[in-house]
């Protein structure tokens, strides 16, 4: 275009549909007299047999920006390259085609056997976006927002705290990732824009700023497992964090000494309540953190005296310190290994803000929780995720690092990125919405995810009754971390007291302390025992799912629809998740529950806590108490468990146990590697097959042959089928243990 025009002003003149955002409907709308219309060319490249790219450029050029979201920028060649106002075609591109159609820019999808699966209108004036929105679930879209399906709502998908109902919904990080559970997905990798789906025709809205390229990824498969693996394709897979990471994590905030911070930790090993990592705030979001100021590096000398002292004492005790961090800039670029020197120190430099963590790091920090960044673009978002990522292995390059983020965006997994969801409610109404969260984030691929347990800002609804609900759904999170204002209420024994800790209330609407009748119930202490102590149990089986995710793209939290997508409800199902494959996990979000209803799929299930074989394919009225969250196995599964353990690396001579759930044939592969070096890369990793055969009645146990065996050579394991134990040692070579 030889003109520059508003396009806001453009904006403005068009109608504005009913939408809960007021996103306005953009259809044809004439450009501004004098502006001339801009030529585009459309090009079509393969990815693979389920997914290719299209992009729709302007003559005023022809290249698509990177903002980091990208596995890579070049992909292959495109296939088809045609002029907008171009008479209709066809474009035969893996299992797909595409039909081509000018005014309106219309490309309509059909599968190898013809059928159509989705059909894409572009006003070419607008730069709109226009899709069916269909009969079936919409997923994905990242963190927050409205929930679960899309169906019905309007994203402006703005990040950060702002975005979208933060006591409820918690923080946004907005991801065009969007999933149709019919058969297809598309990643809208440029511009970015907001989304409506209140009607038959949903509509992708570019910012007001934004210019061509249009450019999306589009998937088409019937197979969810396909469909994450092409996401991942695209976006790169997980990396794997450290053992450590999936255990229990107790999070701090103001502290009243020295003492106070070493007999937290002894307390746990004293109750023999397992735990991994102590997690400290910094001063400047409390008043005494763990530093002077926010955003500062510098140790407080009252609660922390002699800082790589007590550092050294939590690891005797087997703790490992994860540090609170700000960054107070807005914008930042580079990478950590960037060089940095004060004559010319940058805070929007990564290598120089990572060289300010180096001190501390060099103490014996093991990992880092950087908060803040919510006005950082989408490239800022995900240099900080990389630098958390790359920046410690500059010291320790045969380390994974540990990092929990506030914010990022596609790709954040390429750096093993935790993420959780920001200061939310201690509400009813929040916890229940935290369950569709957990799967519509885990389907956008981010797969390291939690929330505060018990809600960051206490409110009269902060009960004992709410920590422990949440405390039971945190543990199937793959971050399970306490915390929050009142802090001490966070803590298992907490509640036992009569001490919520420093109030910190502040001026949140709503905000308050619990009730002081709530702070001497001496159930709580135990029940969380419980699931702490199932959580380590849980170990081996977490572990090799999340191995698997960082393989094939399946997330650990996973929605229903991944597994059973030809069942409408269990694709409809917001309320429950499949953590791994085998393991069905119904949380409890209702004051005074007596009975949870669980919606099994098809095939027979059983539950976890009784051994009791029921029919699925229907709803089931689950009796509840105050320590019970409903856990159904399908039937043909392997679930491994570990010995409870006080922390991730304590050593036990108690053998594996599997328990084996009857009725169709099942497999498994447990996964083991040293839970902290990158060694597994170099090969350095067990891989346990186990193949249940159902008719037979046999379990056989295998080595992986891509693996080895790592010490002790010998495993000793018992095999269950309901109440019969097999003992057999596996060491490397094919056994069988037979009923």
């Amino acid at each position: 275009m030889t003109e520059k025009w508003n396009r806001r002003q453009v904006l403005q003149r068009m109608a504005v549909a009913g939408t809960a955002l007021a996103l306005g409907k953009r259809s044809s709308a004439q450009l501004p007299a004098g502006v001339a219309r801009p030529n585009l060319e459309i090009q079509i490249a393969p990815v693979s047999d389920h997914t290719f790219r299209l992009s729709i450029f302007s003559d005023e050029g022809k290249i698509v920006g990177t903002d980091g979201s990208l596995l890579r920028n070049d992909w292959r060649t495109p296939i088809a390259r045609l002029q907008a106002d171009a008479p209709a075609r066809s474009v035969q591109t893996g299992n797909m085609s595409v039909q081509i159609s000018p005014h309106p820019l219309t490309f309509t999808i059909a599968d190898a056997v013809g059928k159509k699966i989705q059909q894409l209108s572009v006003d070419t004036e607008t730069r709109t976006l226009s899709f069916a929105t269909e009969n079936s679930p919409l997923l994905g879209l990242g963190e927050g927002g409205p929930q679960f399906d899309r169906r019905g709502s309007a994203d402006r998908m703005v990040s950060g705290q702002g975005g979208y109902r933060l006591a409820t919904h918690g923080g946004r990080v907005p991801i065009p990732w969007l999933i149709g559970t019919a058969g297809w997905a598309m990643f809208i990798h440029q511009p970015f824009g907001t989304f409506d789906f209140s009607g038959p025709q949903s509509q992708f809205v570019p910012g007001p700023d934004a210019k061509w390229p249009l450019d999306i990824f589009f998937v088409c498969s019937p197979d969810p497992a396909t469909i994450m693996a092409e996401y991942v394709r695209l976006t790169g897979h997980a990396e794997l964090p450290p053992l450590w990471s999936f255990g229990y994590q107790q999070s701090h905030r103001t502290l009243a000494s020295r003492e106070e911070v070493l007999s937290e930790a002894r307390t746990f090993r004293e109750k023999k309540l397992p735990c991994d990592a102590m997690i400290y705030l910094g001063t400047g979001f409390c008043p005494s953190g763990w530093n002077t100021e926010n955003g500062s590096f510098a140790w407080n000398s009252r609660v922390f005296p002699d800082p790589e002292k007590i550092i050294e004492q939590l690891h005797r005790d087997h703790f490992r310190v994860v540090l609170h961090a700000v960054i107070l800039a807005d914008k930042l670029r580079g990478s950590a290994s960037d060089a940095c020197t004060l004559s010319r120190f940058d805070e929007e430099e990564a290598g120089c803000y990572w060289d300010t963590h180096r001190k501390d790091f060099a103490m014996g920090v093991d990992g880092w929780w950087p908060d803040e960044g919510d006005p950082m673009g989408i490239a800022s978002r995900l240099t900080r995720n990389r630098m958390y990522w790359e920046g410690p292995q500059i010291d320790r390059p045969n380390e994974r690092p540990y990092a929990l983020h506030r914010n990022g965006y596609a790709g954040m997994q390429r750096y093993g990125s935790f993420l959780w969801s920001g200061d939310v409610f201690s509400t009813w109404e929040t916890l229940k919405t935290q369950v569709p969260i957990a799967i519509n984030t885990s389907l956008a691929g981010i797969p390291f995810w939690g929330t505060d347990i018990g809600g960051f800002v206490p409110t009269k609804e902060f009960t004992a009754e709410l920590y422990l609900r949440w405390f039971q759904f945190g543990a199937f999170c793959t971050l399970f971390r306490a915390h929050g204002r009142a802090w001490k209420l966070r803590l298992p024994w907490g509640w036992n007291t009569g001490d919520p800790g420093p109030s910190e209330i502040g001026n949140y609407n709503g905000a308050a302390l619990p009730d002081a009748s709530q702070l001497h119930n001496p159930q709580v202490e135990p029940i969380c025992r419980k699931y702490l102590e199932l959580r380590y149990r849980l170990l081996p089986y977490l572990y090799s799912a999340v191995r698997e995710c960082t393989t094939t793209g399946m997330p650990v939290m996973r929605a229903l629809w991944l597994h059973y997508p030809d069942d409408p409800k269990a694709v409809s199902c917001a309320d429950q998740f499949l953590l791994g494959r085998n393991l069905l996990v119904a949380p409890v979000v209702e004051p005074g529950a007596t009975n949870r209803r669980v919606y099994l799929p098809r095939g027979d299930w059983y539950d976890f806590w009784t051994g009791e074989r029921v029919a699925g394919g229907r709803e089931i009225n689950r009796p509840v108490d105050l320590e019970t969250l409903p856990l159904y196995v399908p039937a043909g599964s392997i679930l491994p468990l570990g010995p409870v353990k006080q922390y991730t690396g304590e050593s036990s001579d108690q053998p594996l146990s599997l328990s084996i759930y009857p009725g169709a044939d099942a497999s498994f592969l447990l996964y083991e590697d040293d839970g902290s070096s990158f060694n597994y890369r170099k090969g350095e990793w067990m891989g346990i097959r186990m193949e249940w055969n159902n008719s037979r009645r046999a379990l056989t146990l295998r080595l992986d042959p891509a693996s080895r065996m790592l010490p002790p050579l010998r495993r000793n394991i018992e095999a269950k089928l309901g109440e019969t134990v097999r003992s057999v040692v596996f060491d490397g070579s094919s056994v069988d243990a037979k009923f």
